[in-house]
């Protein structure tokens, strides 16, 4: 058994492979063609969301893949400035129409504000209207489960203190360099997996000589150390690309990082992501 064929289970009840495909970046052109070599390869974890602008050419490639519907899980998101129900109840919809699925496997609020307030105001109402319109199409099996991206406690505690379905996922930021231990431990608290997203710190990550070096010990590339940490954290790990050799290699996961060097890679504080900085998600503002 490989990596790829492992699964957590969420709190609903619904498995979701451990190993995902990220495509955020990936053109929607190009898009349908990367998720048929990540299926190919054994991947069946795919996540998009609304803001990647690839929804469409994702789901061409989960109908063409050579694995059918049913063994895939797909997720999307929906796009971090809808903070109102009936905005949320159409775009949920949207989603459906554009990927051209009959239902999606797990959707997010892919941030508790606004991109271009991101940690800034108050956004409590608008996240718990957004929540009631993903519990609504999750009752409607139109979506089999739904969670939230980006979320610090006090949005989670916002969600869970009036909510009839709790989150069953927070997708994060985390990566070596970058592991917010206190959040993760709270999620698991309240039986919410995290999703690790951008696992390799958006490639910087590789430019570390730490890490390079850990690599070496154990005879594997820096992506691989990467991967197989935010998997022994006990998260989903979702790195994206749209090369079928780098598909391969990252799940090419068949070694066990030490307890001594997973504590080294939890302390690393590596977060200088270079020209991608301008992202909200990676300078926090």
């Amino acid at each position: 058994m490989t990596i790829l064929d492992k699964t957590y289970t969420l709190a609903n009840g619904v498995e979701i492979p451990r190993l995902g495909l990220g495509t955020w970046f990936i053109d929607d052109d190009k898009a349908a063609q990367a998720v048929r070599d990540a299926v190919e390869i054994g991947y069946r974890n795919i996540d998009t969301a609304q803001a990647y602008g690839n929804e469409r050419g994702v789901g061409e490639g989960v109908r063409t893949a050579s694995a059918p519907r049913d063994e895939l899980f797909v997720s999307t998101k929906l796009a971090a400035e809808i903070k109102d129900y009936d905005g949320a109840v159409a775009a949920i919809d949207g989603s459906l129409e554009k990927l051209g699925l009959e239902y999606i496997d797990l959707m997010l609020i892919h941030s508790p504000q606004p991109w271009d307030d991101f940690r800034g105001g108050d956004y409590a109402e608008g996240n718990r209207q957004a929540w009631h319109a993903l519990e609504e199409a999750h009752k409607e099996g139109k979506i089999r489960s739904i969670g939230v991206s980006n979320f610090q406690q006090q949005d989670l505690e916002n969600i869970l203190g009036s909510c009839t379905v709790a989150p069953q996922v927070n997708q994060l930021l985390v990566h070596a360099g970058n592991t917010p231990s206190e959040l993760i431990a709270y999620c698991e608290s309240k039986n919410i997996l995290v999703e690790a997203y951008s696992p390799i710190a958006h490639g910087e990550i590789l430019k570390n000589p730490d890490v390079q070096s850990m690599a070496g010990k154990y005879g594997v590339t820096v992506p691989q150390l990467c991967i197989r940490y935010t998997l022994q954290l006990g998260t989903v790990s979702l790195p994206k690309t749209a090369n079928p050799e780098h598909m391969r290699s990252n799940a090419e996961l068949d070694f066990v990082i030490s307890e001594e060097d997973m504590a080294a890679l939890k302390n690393l504080h590596a977060q200088d992501y270079g020209d991608s900085s301008a992202f909200p998600v990676y300078s926090d503002k």
